[in-house]
């Protein structure tokens, strides 16, 4: 029988608050066994310290070749850690990973590759990390450059090249070279709408006609729904579902709906923080429909950043799509500069004709026309609650639809 090609046992990772935590060399980890080799073979550490946290606790699951995996949660439910784990990026506290074959992940814009040098230089250095001759990378080089769409920049020094080029050629890499096993996490958000339906299409092709096994975290449940069979889902670090992606997905809105107060966000490209987002003034929110809805958003700037337009979100609950969206730039005309400290949004919608239910909010980022800086579907969550005045007669979703339009009937 054959054995799983990915088998996670009992993983965790500790981490200190306050601390960013260091990279250990080769001779770091050898004179650490020396010292304390007994701490180091045993699979249970203590436990935690005041100014400790667990960003992973005990999580397991096995995946067989050719698996998707969806791999689901709030923000700082444990994710990337998880993937960075997996990727060799970092070491677990506790427990193991198996994994049985080449690796190629894409965690965040430019993971592995060399700022100095060029677009071309980093596909064969990428290529003979993962053990693959010369003569195999050039019989793929075309291909990859045709996918990224970085032709006239290829022999670029790739930290030249803007978010979106980076990630489409270091997805590019990650895709075509001969890695069994492929980890992507949100990053494809940086790119636009075409790309991103680009390497799903990809993702979807290596899997089933090449037999690779993918890992995908993403908040675009359309896209988890469309390329994943299997799910599983983080909250606080731990494992709170794992089985079919419609099961796990399901469980997913109602861990996203109670998730804890909303945690910063930051946005190193730009330098820029997203602080607090609010509806009504309140960070949990309770909305009635046809009543007046404000959105508040507070966002830091380590300096002063020109030429931002700032995107609202609102979808029906994470299994569906956008219902609702408004840019400063494209819809309103507006020109955003962020000045440096704090900067506050408003966005006043007159009347919410959305019918009751579960909705959530996202943020996106960008310079107009030009690059995406960030974009995330599920910041926030709020309940669409029945109307105050007759609640009877506006029923809950989805049985008569989305949005509510104040109307009247004529009977002659």
């Amino acid at each position: 029988m054959m054995k799983p090609i990915i088998e996670v046992s009992h993983l965790s990772k500790k981490y200190k608050y306050g601390e960013s935590q260091p990279y250990y060399t080769l001779r770091d980890a050898l004179v650490n066994f020396i010292k304390t080799p007994a701490s180091l073979l045993s699979k249970k550490q203590s436990s935690l310290k005041k100014n400790e946290f667990w960003a992973l606790k005990d999580v397991s699951f096995k995946l067989n070749q050719g698996d998707v995996l969806g791999i689901l949660g709030p923000n700082g439910s444990g994710k990337s850690t998880l993937l960075k784990i997996l990727s060799r990026i970092t070491f677990p506290t506790e427990g193991s990973a198996m994994l049985r074959g080449t690796v190629g992940s894409l965690l965040e814009v430019g993971t592995g590759f060399q700022q100095e040098l060029t677009g071309r230089d980093n596909i064969y250095l990428n290529g003979a990390i993962l053990g693959m001759k010369k003569s195999d990378i050039t019989k793929k080089f075309d291909e990859i450059v045709n996918f990224s769409g970085v032709e006239k920049f290829i022999d670029t020094p790739v930290k030249h090249y803007s978010s979106g080029m980076y990630m489409r050629l270091a997805f590019s890499v990650a895709a075509h070279l001969d890695s069994r096993i492929l980890i992507v996490d949100e990053v494809l958000a940086v790119g636009d709408a075409e790309f991103q339906k680009k390497c799903l299409g990809k993702m979807e092709s290596v899997s089933k006609n090449e037999g690779r096994t993918v890992l995908f975290v993403s908040h675009n449940m359309m896209a988890v729904k469309r390329l994943c069979q299997k799910g599983i889902l983080l909250k606080n670090g731990k494992m709170e579902a794992e089985g079919s992606i419609e099961s796990v997905i399901s469980k997913y809105a109602e861990v996203a709906d109670v998730s804890k107060k909303f945690i910063p966000i930051k946005i190193p490209r730009i330098g820029v923080t997203i602080n607090k987002i609010s509806i009504n003034k309140k960070e949990k929110g309770k909305v009635y429909p046809g009543k007046p809805l404000k959105i508040s958003i507070e966002l830091s700037a380590q300096k002063k950043v020109e030429n931002i337009g700032l995107q609202i979100m609102i979808s029906s609950d994470a299994t569906e799509g956008r219902i609702f969206s408004t840019n400063t730039k494209t819809m309103k005309n507006i020109d955003v500069v962020l000045k440096k400290g704090k900067n506050h949004f408003t966005c006043d919608i007159h009347q919410f004709n959305l019918c009751s239910g579960k909705y959530k909010l996202g943020i996106a980022m960008d310079k107009p026309f030009v690059e995406l800086y960030y974009n995330e579907a599920d910041l926030f969550y709020f309940d669409v609650l029945e109307t105050i005045l007759e609640p009877a007669l506006l029923p809950t979703l989805p049985a008569y639809g989305r949005v509510y339009m104040d109307h009247e009937w004529t009977i002659e």
